[in-house]
């Protein structure tokens, strides 16, 4: 981007470049590479700042270092045995929240000569771009992907990790029969397709922050279309809690907005809403909310989750767990007699479920309070990125119960919470 600051390029690498990083098969891991040059940036300008609850973080990343005591332990319930793949999922996951704690510092300390708040929300607004035809090839090209140069380059032992493999294999979607026949859910450029999911939604919030309300007429005149394209991926996703979310977000802007938005935002729906029921997309959203088959297990997952992380309430286990059987048999792994037998990973469901095993139940209330004090204190903020910002803190506390937060996800949700502490510092309230 032309013009801008030497000390923002790291930013600019993750949000604008990331297409290439997808490509090379870093993908979401990206912001473990880019953490280096914002640490060395911050390091040039001490004393650094840190915004109002960050202890929180701190403390919950504190509780995962602890929680690494309890890797070869096994909750009832739960089988295996400590080995290379557990390890290096906790590995993973620790570097990926250190690098995250890294890059809201580095957003914090940058000024607004280095890093104006309206380029960093059009580079969210970029990214959104990209997801859109991401969501569109994987609508598209279902079945496309390749091996990535960092797939090639790592070992087997590490690249066939199930988790690292979803992290450095491209692919365009995910071909699972959620309403009873082959149907792809897009994920491009993301690891997973609730991970498209939670990340077009907010990305969704900045791109119109960032290109119809500070937007020229260039700028303006493509919101309509880029968000008429978006709801055909959307759609496809079959993703209820982004459909969820989606109406979450329409019944706060529509309380929070003053008289004249909020007729702006009421005509905006209605037109959409309109084009929708008359479009073949309505039949597939009718089709889904008819199969709920993903709650059995959802409940069965959750339930068990729940009963593991009681035997260790406060560290909890350091990874997720492997639970025995499933919500249809006692019986582990798929066999001839029963292809459909598995056995879902506690903690896969959602990252409150995924913190209460991996760090239990005190990690998981952290997390909570971390966001809650995010909204409570910027709730006030009415400027367009203040509305914005407390809006995807509302979203990933939503989000927490249905969509795992590692890794792409969270990455969003707190350069969202930078955003907001960047705000509040430069005191535009207003």
């Amino acid at each position: 981007m032309r013009g801008l600051h030497r000390a923002a390029w790291p930013i600019a690498a993750l949000l604008v470049g990331y297409p290439l990083w997808w490509v090379l098969g870093f993908g979401g891991l990206s912001v473990i590479v880019l953490a280096v040059p914002m640490g060395l940036i911050l390091l040039r300008r001490r004393p650094i700042r840190a915004p109002r609850g960050f202890g929180l973080w701190l403390l919950l990343l504190a509780g995962y270092l602890v929680s690494a005591l309890m890797l070869d332990e096994m909750p009832p319930g739960t089988y295996g045995e400590l080995g290379a793949g557990r390890v290096i999922g906790y590995v993973m996951r620790l570097l990926l929240y250190l690098s995250l704690m890294i890059m809201v510092l580095y957003l914090g300390n940058l000024t607004e000569q280095e890093l104006p708040q309206l380029t960093l929300v059009r580079m969210l607004g970029t990214l959104f771009v990209t997801t859109v035809v991401g969501g569109l090839l994987g609508v598209i090209a279902p079945h496309a992907d390749f091996t990535s140069p960092v797939e090639r380059i790592l070992p087997g032992w590490v690249s066939g990790n199930p988790f690292v493999r979803n992290l450095i294999h491209p692919t365009t979607a995910q071909v699972q029969k959620v309403l009873g026949h082959a149907s792809p859910r897009p994920e491009a450029p993301f690891e997973w397709a609730n991970a498209w999911g939670s990340n077009i939604s907010v990305l969704l919030i900045w791109f119109v922050v960032g290109w119809w309300v500070y937007g020229g007429p260039r700028r303006r005149l493509a919101v309509a279309p880029l968000i008429a394209l978006a709801a055909i991926p959307i759609v496809y996703s079959l993703n209820r809690g982004l459909w969820i979310g989606l109406g979450v977000a329409t019944a706060y802007l529509f309380l929070r907005l003053g008289s004249r938005a909020r007729v702006v935002v009421c005509s905006a729906t209605a037109c959409g809403a309109l084009v929708f029921f008359l479009s073949p997309l309505q039949a597939m959203v009718a089709q889904r909310l008819d199969s709920p088959h993903s709650n059995d297990i959802r409940a069965f997952t959750v339930s068990a989750t729940v009963a593991a992380a009681s035997t260790s309430p406060i560290i909890g286990y350091g990874n997720t767990r492997n639970a025995t059987g499933n919500h249809r048999t006692v019986t582990t792994g798929k066999t001839d007699w029963c292809d459909t037998c598995g056995h879902p990973p506690l903690g896969s469901d959602g990252q409150i479920w995924h913190l209460l095993i991996t760090q239990g139940f005190v990690g998981a209330a952290l997390y909570v309070a971390f966001f809650t004090g995010a909204v409570r204190r910027h709730w006030r903020d009415r400027s367009p990125i203040g509305l914005a910002g407390v809006l995807v803190m509302i979203l990933t506390l939503l989000y927490m119960f249905v969509y795992d937060g590692l890794v792409t996800p969270l990455s969003l949700y707190l350069i969202s919470f930078a955003l907001l502490w960047r705000n509040s510092v430069a005191g535009r309230t207003t």
